[in-house]
C-alpha cells in the first residue's frame, strides 16, 4: 500500500492495518510480526501516551508516541527511542493507534493494561538505554557466554 493510498483511506475515515518496519517502537511493535491498526482522530482529542501516524516535512509516514503536547505542537519519541522528535505541527498527524495485531489476535490501546504499561515506558524514556544494556547482560549470561 502507498503513503498516499493510507492517507486517502484515512481522510475517507477507514480504518487501516499496517505492519511498521524498523526498531523504533520496539518492544510494541516486532517488525515483520505485528500488526498497527490505525485510524482518523480528532486532533484536540490527542494526549501524552497515544501512539500517532505522522508525516515528517516532506518525507516519510513514521509511528511514534506523543511524549508531550505544548502550544508549539507536539512532541514524539518511538518506544525503542531516546530523541525527542517535535514540535510536530497538527496538519502533519494522520492518524491514531487504536489497536495492535499480534499473532493474529488483537487488542486495543484503550485497555488499561496496555494504559498502564505504555504510561510506565513513556515514564522510563530517559533510562531506556542502561534497561537495554542490563537486558543485554542478563541474555549474555542466561546464554553462558
Amino acid at each position: 500500500m502507498y503513503t498516499y493510498d493510507i492517507e486517502q483511506l484515512l481522510k475517507d475515515g477507514s480504518a487501516i492495518r499496517l505492519k511498521p518496519q524498523g526498531y523504533s517502537m520496539y518492544p510494541l511493535f516486532h517488525p515483520g510480526r505485528d500488526e498497527a491498526v490505525i485510524e482518523a482522530y480528532p486532533i484536540h482529542l490527542l494526549r501524552r501516551g497515544d501512539v500517532i501516524l505522522y508525516r515528517r516535512e516532506q518525507s516519510i509516514l513514521v509511528l511514534h508516541r506523543i511524549c508531550r503536547i505544548t502550544s508549539d505542537g507536539f512532541y514524539l519519541v518511538g518506544d525503542n527511542q531516546t530523541e525527542i522528535e517535535g514540535p510536530l505541527r497538527p496538519d502533519q498527524i494522520r492518524g491514531k493507534l487504536t489497536g495492535v495485531v499480534r499473532n493474529g489476535k488483537s487488542f486495543s490501546v484503550s485497555h488499561p493494561v496496555y494504559r498502564m504499561l505504555s504510561s510506565l515506558w513513556l515514564f522510563l524514556r530517559p533510562i531506556r538505554p542502561f534497561f537495554w544494556r542490563i537486558m543485554a547482560l542478563f541474555r549474555k549470561i542466561s546464554s553462558g557466554r
